[in-house]
């Protein structure tokens, strides 16, 4: 693409990962797309704590605007944004989403595109898909893109019969400058890692294949990792960490034996939506661990860069058999694939295609 683009991109967080899984995909795509010469200004709501909980301060590949959860403070974002080249509405931003859905479409005009990039398309299809008269439903065919963080035939066949013009998957990837391996630590030393905030659509899963695989396997010690899972009853060998910062997870990743990866229900149905956490630990060398899903092969393959369980008995059977050798093995076949195909210097070329 001739020409650096200037993006106006209202998303819910890009300096706090805090209950806010999108910020690693937003900094890795954004930092490309920076690279590849195009402005980026960012903006995202005081709201959720995030802002107390900072774990990025003013990046120079990108301009931070924080304004407040308020109809007021939301216009003069827009206002700024007015005449950029690509406006972008994510989806979950958390606070005042239903306003900012319709109002990004008012700065459409020549020159300018405006697009709805889903960061959870699985979701925000199935409860669309639930409501014929839901407002977003009605405002999905005004958008000129809806560009999506996951999914395959499946979501762009939902989108495109609800009537979107155009629907790109821009997957997940890796910055390997920021997730790449590191020397082990003690401290994150386990035979299964697990790193996830605690969801009512993963809990169950959650359940099955991390929590009862640590009860078969009481000799093995297991890492837990996320917000929400204080008040949770858990094994004597699974040790809780809490939220764990972005800077930590090359530690975690490149200390475990085994890092665990359980997706959302959704996204486990609609398939080809391999979450961050899938990249994360590719990208630091580790042995990734993954429950089923569909398309899992066009990211890693199966056996050789991942192992795929498809019940907790089989996460089980996997912690038993892995060898320390073994889990360097498929941890560096892993992280030469995503290098190679998986980062976000790729996506950000996918991008430039989708936005034409």
């Amino acid at each position: 693409m001739s020409g650096g683009l200037r993006f106006a991109f209202f998303g819910s967080s890009l300096v706090s990962t805090w209950w806010n899984g999108a910020a690693t995909y937003y900094r890795g795509l954004l930092r490309a797309l920076h690279a590849r010469g195009h402005q980026v200004t960012f903006y995202e709501p005081d709201a959720s704590g995030r802002q107390e909980h900072r774990d990025l301060h003013e990046p120079d590949w990108a301009r931070v605007v924080v304004y407040a959860n308020n109809l007021g403070s939301v216009d003069e974002c827009l206002d700024d944004a007015f005449g950029v080249d690509v406006v972008v509405k994510a989806s979950g931003v958390g606070a005042l989403d239903a306003y900012l859905d319709s109002r990004v479409l008012e700065l459409r005009r020549s020159g300018t595109q405006v697009v709805f990039w889903d960061v959870s398309a699985p979701a925000t299809l199935e409860h669309v898909a639930k409501d014929a008269h839901h407002l977003f439903r009605q405002l999905i065919p005004r958008f000129d893109r809806i560009l999506t963080s996951g999914g395959g035939a499946q979501v762009v066949n939902a989108y495109r019969e609800l009537g979107a013009k155009r629907c790109v998957p821009i997957h997940l990837a890796v910055d390997p400058d920021t997730h790449h391996p590191v020397a082990p630590e003690s401290r994150f030393a386990c035979d299964l890692a697990f790193l996830g905030n605690r969801l009512p659509d993963r809990e169950a899963r959650v359940a099955a294949c991390f929590f009862k695989v640590a009860e078969a396997l009481p000799r093995s010690r297991m890492l837990l990792g996320g917000n929400g899972w204080e008040d949770r009853v858990v094994p004597s060998n699974v040790v809780r960490l809490g939220h764990v910062y972005t800077q930590d997870h090359n530690a975690l990743n490149s200390s475990a034996r085994a890092v665990l990866n359980l997706h959302r229900d959704s996204m486990a149905r609609f398939g080809f939506s391999p979450s961050t956490r899938v990249f994360e630990a590719a990208g630091a060398g580790a042995c990734l661990i993954t429950d089923a899903f569909d398309g899992v092969e066009q990211f890693l393959e199966p056996g050789r860069e991942v192992l795929v369980a498809r019940s907790g008995e089989e996460v089980a059977e996997h912690v038993k058999r892995l060898t320390p050798e073994d889990a360097r093995r498929i941890g560096q076949a892993a992280l030469r694939r995503v290098l190679a195909e998986h980062t976000y210097a790729h996506r950000a070329v996918e991008v430039e295609a989708a936005l034409g």
